[in-house]
């Protein structure tokens, strides 16, 4: 993998990734030549819920599905037009979020009385998997999706060496349906200055189990799922995807390495290779299953970035098909919402069969 770093005119950071040398004299172009105002930038303390909310008005201004040839995540192509990607031989690009949520230049939090409040600390990266804004991530060549996952896993491993950062979460969003608001193939990374509820649950999950049995708790799923074979999609010798037996979603899909790794930069160059076939035939599945390009939530779920050995967390991604009736998909409501009570209209093992039915190819 090669990779150089650039700086756009407002001061924001690019990154390019390929899989052939990238020229020095590349000019990362930027839509505009100051940075935007984080002013107002915060979180605040949610004190029956016990977690932060953060709050970023300048979001509103962000750029909202914009005509083709606006696109601001293609590469430049006119002056009058500046975009974030420059022209150039390169595969992948990631850059500092021009709207971020969060950030390491945060400003101080407004005082509230009675309310405990927090710089919006962090980092939020925009990763545009293709110049092509016609690709999706599952059409991508293999080797493509190699890469990426070395992307994703030289981001954790940098952004993750930074003092305030406690949390990488690569993901991608794709569809209006979830709320995508530029349609060409991308992703996000939102770093956090601590481990956010959800992965905080599921890792205090696994540290009881390891601590019990002397094994991960996704490492023992994962070979239950091998021993009853009845959700399985696609298994290779390093890598297994399936629908959880305790999926909350139709069509909720778990991408993971067989061996348990805590965070992707961990993982080895055989590991990587056969993630990107088990993802891959995930993606094509779900599109040939559907009559438009289905769309879903990608999150990676991986272990602190804390400096400490994290034994009980296994690395892995999990398909989250979006909130919608009409379509055989999940429509959070009142049970979901109000009480964190998942209910299900269909089984597991009743997806996985639609799935396990739709025959792909990448040869």
């Amino acid at each position: 993998m090669y990779k150089s770093r650039f700086t756009k005119p407002d001061g924001r950071v690019l990154y390019l990734y390929s899989r052939r040398p990238i020229d020095a004299n590349i000019v990362a172009p930027s839509p505009q030549l100051n940075p935007v105002s984080l002013e107002g930038s915060h979180m605040r303390w949610h004190p029956l819920r016990g977690e932060w909310v953060a709050y970023a008005r300048h979001r509103q201004n962000r750029t909202f599905l914009p005509p083709k040839e606006f696109n601001p995540l293609a590469p430049m192509s006119s002056p009058e037009f500046p975009t974030e990607l420059p022209q150039g031989d390169y595969d992948v690009a990631v850059f500092e979020n021009m709207f971020p949520t969060l950030s390491e230049k945060a400003v101080p939090p407004p005082t509230i009385s009675g309310v405990e409040t927090f710089p919006a600390l962090g980092v939020c990266e925009v990763v545009v998997f293709t110049k092509d804004p016609t690709m999706t991530l599952g059409r991508l060549p293999l080797d493509h999706i190699v890469l990426l996952f070395e992307v994703w896993g030289d981001r954790t491993r940098e952004i993750g060496q930074k003092d305030q950062i406690q949390y990488v979460m690569p993901f991608e969003n794709r569809g209006v349906e979830v709320g995508v608001t530029l349609h060409h193939p991308h992703g996000q990374i939102y770093a956090y200055p601590f481990v956010p509820p959800v992965p905080a649950r599921e890792l205090a999950q696994q540290q009881l189990y390891f601590e019990k049995h002397g094994v991960g708790l996704m490492a023992d799923f994962i070979a239950r799922e091998m021993r009853d074979r009845i959700r399985i999609l696609y298994e290779g010798p390093h890598a297994l995807a399936f629908v959880p037996v305790c999926a909350r979603y139709p069509y909720e899909v778990w991408v993971a390495p067989k061996r348990p790794v805590p965070t992707m930069d961990r993982m080895e160059d055989h590991e990587r290779v056969d993630l990107a076939r088990a993802l891959k035939t995930v993606l094509l599945k779900y599109d040939a299953l559907w009559s438009r390009p289905f769309p879903y939530l990608m999150l990676m779920h991986q272990a602190p970035t804390d400096g400490r050995d994290h034994p009980e967390a296994h690395f892995y991604l999990e398909f989250s098909p979006p909130y919608r009736s009409s379509d055989r998909l999940k429509f959070l409501a009142g049970t979901e919402l109000g009480a964190g009570l998942f209910a299900s209209d269909s089984l597991p093992e009743e997806k996985a069969r639609e799935l396990q039915g739709v025959e792909v190819s990448f040869e």
